[in-house]
């Protein structure tokens, strides 16, 4: 099982599946936003972030899955922005079931030299306030969804991240 763990860490495939399942996200939140027209809120564009995170860490790890310091530093990484993304995911989730109550305005929050709102409107910009996401299917929410995946993720990084550790190749 350790082999098989380090394999799947050092694996092109693994990386490129990570980045590929990163831009399906961003593609449906996308779908959502402009063909169904479910506005984001400011909890979902930063879900957008950290799923952009993961997908230009995923591509990058791409070039170096001969190095077992460079997979370390990646899945180190990876494990970091997957734990964010989980974060983050929960917030949407708490917010729309009434657990805490979130403070959602239409200001991003970005320092002005990482603007992505004023850089790519058309995929980070806020336009509506946080309470609600649309259903997937069978009465399942986005933010539910979300969460799994993100929860998935995280023990995917954790483990591949350990895992990285004992690779002695």
């Amino acid at each position: 099982m350790k082999k098989f763990l380090i394999d799947l860490g050092r694996s092109r495939l693994y990386w490129a599946g990570l980045a590929l399942l990163g831009i399906a996200l961003e593609a449906s939140a996308l779908y959502y936003q402009y063909a169904l027209d479910e506005w984001p809120c400011v909890l979902c564009i930063h879900v957008r972030i950290w799923v952009m995170a993961f997908v230009l860490l995923a591509l990058l790890a791409l070039f170096f899955t001969r190095s077992r310091i460079a997979m370390r530093v990646f899945h180190g990484l990876s494990a970091l922005v997957m734990l964010a993304l989980a974060e983050r995911s929960w917030q949407v989730l708490a917010v729309e079931r009434g657990w805490i109550f979130g403070d959602c305005d239409l200001d991003l929050g970005m320092p002005g030299w990482f603007a992505l709102d004023k850089w790519l409107p058309a995929v980070f910009e806020v336009q509506t306030s946080c309470g609600y996401t649309p259903f997937v299917i069978f009465r399942i929410t986005v933010a539910e969804v979300l969460m799994a995946v993100s929860a998935l993720l995280v023990v995917a990084s954790l483990v591949l991240f350990a895992a990285s550790w004992s690779d002695n190749r």
